[in-house]
Formats: structure tokens, sequence, C-alpha cells
């Protein structure tokens, strides 16, 4: 199929193909014409890329586990370090969400602390922040 084809199919618009292939995870034939190629089993592997992607998983991370997916559900075979890279990823998104959980929380003291306080203590604050935060 044409890759026209495979972006109606799977959704994923062409160049966002272009891009997979770019990265090593899509590998078509080329025609005489120079046209890409792709087999029926293209469909598959583009969704496996997006359900990777959707977890977080950078394209390079993907290429290398791409070759352990297996069917259409998150199965995945037990290749060497595999279990590494998803627990590192899943160590890094943990991370990030303390973080904004902390930064959450002070940015919430903050606006707890403010609201507590008189307005007529500091009468000149409203236009202080005058298009603070827009846009």
């Amino acid at each position: 199929m044409l890759i026209g084809d495979l972006s109606r199919r799977t959704g994923v618009r062409t160049h966002q193909l272009r891009y997979y292939e770019a990265q090593g995870l899509l590998e078509p034939l080329r025609r005489s014409s120079g046209y890409r190629e792709y087999a029926d089993d293209a469909v598959l592997t583009v969704n496996q890329i997006r359900r990777l992607l959707d977890a977080g998983l950078s394209t390079h991370e993907i290429a290398y586990l791409l070759p352990c997916v297996t069917g259409p559900g998150p199965d995945l075979a037990p290749c060497p370090e595999l279990l590494d890279v998803l627990r590192t990823r899943l160590r890094g998104l943990d991370e990030h969400i303390a973080t904004v959980a902390r930064s959450r929380k002070a940015l919430n003291d903050y606006i707890e602390a403010t609201e507590r306080r008189q307005p007529d203590v500091y009468p000149d604050c409203e236009t202080v922040g005058a298009g603070v935060g827009a846009g």
C-alpha cells in the first residue's frame, strides 16, 4: 500500500509516517517511481508505535523495543534489557509527577496565603499584576 493508504488506515498523517521511517521504525519498499510501498503489516506496526508513544517512550526507545512487540496489544517478548528500558522510563515519569506535585502544592500555598491577607494592606497590588498570566 502507498503512504496515503497507510495514513488513512491508521489515522496517522503522512509526515509522521515519514518521520517514523527516518527514525528507523518503518521500512517501506521503494517502487521504481520512488513511491513508498508498505506491507500490510505496517498498519499493525504503526499502531504499535502510537501505543508506545502514548506510553511516553521516545522514538529511540521504540526503535529498540519494536522488535520485541508482539501482536496488537501491549505484549512484549522478553528481549534482553527490555524491562530495564521500561522501568527507567517509568522512574522518569514518577520523578516528573513528583516534581509537578511539589510545584502544585507550592503554588497552592502561595494562593492560600495571599487569599488570607486583607486586600487593603497592599492597595497597589491590583495594578502590579495587570496582564500577568494573560495569554
